[in-house]
């Protein structure tokens, strides 16, 4: 297992997850080899779920020579991926690969930057659309936006999982990258929350961007401005 406990997130640090950070975070990499480094990061970031917060069990199999025991993924069912729009959908894709028979819920939410931060740092969110599935206490919910900078656009995130759903088993945020200041205001507003990131970056600038960061992932992925 890759993930390592720090003291305010846990942290991914398989190989080839840091490795294809670091290629997307070359303002050299274009649009499309953006798209499909988010998309290979989000698998491999499902995978390190899947190794690191579920359990298996021993089924019996019969193979074409004699019955044998193996080992099975439990609760492949029970999984509730939540897209951040706009930047998490080639993340979500990502995610889907290790998670096919995922039930998918979406939430358009973003920060107002004309109005400024907060004296607490944070940003005024505006929630656009909420489309969530029903959410069990069996339910492994991974909510996924690939930057994690203030924190503002995900304690709103997490205010409408928490308010539509039970207690699921485990409720994960993860992000390709993140910064101190985000991850500190998340975990102090829902404790009972993973933090999962491949990166925890230095500090955020006074435009409230995480340095190094990745630039805007949304505009990277989707080629605007």
């Amino acid at each position: 297992m890759t993930i390592e406990d720090r003291e305010n997130a846990y942290l991914v640090t398989h190989a080839m997850a840091k490795d294809t950070l670091s290629r997307i975070r070359d303002v050299q990499t274009e649009q499309v080899e953006f798209r499909k480094g988010l998309v290979k990061l989000g698998r491999l970031c499902g995978y390190e779920i899947i190794d690191g917060r579920m359990e298996t069990e021993y089924v019996s199999i019969q193979t074409p020579l004699e019955e044998t025991m193996g080992e099975r993924v439990k609760g492949l069912d029970n999984v509730v991926i939540i897209n951040v729009l706009r930047a998490a959908t080639p993340f979500v894709e990502g995610l889907l690969k290790a998670f096919p028979r995922a039930r998918q819920g979406v939430i358009s939410a973003s920060r107002d930057e004309e109005a400024g931060r907060d004296e607490d740092g944070s940003f005024p969110i505006t929630v656009d659309y909420v489309k969530l599935p029903e959410i069990g206490e069996e339910d492994t919910v991974i909510i996924a936006d690939p930057m994690l900078a203030t924190g503002s656009t995900m304690c709103s995130v997490l205010e409408h999982v928490i308010e539509n759903s039970a207690d699921p088993e485990h409720l994960i945020v993860l992000s390709a990258v993140s910064a101190p200041d985000g991850l500190i205001r998340v975990g102090e507003a829902f404790p009972e929350v993973d933090l999962l990131t491949v990166s925890i970056d230095d500090y955020l600038d006074d435009d409230g961007f995480i340095v190094p960061g990745l630039g805007d992932a949304g505009d990277r992925a989707f080629r605007t401005t």
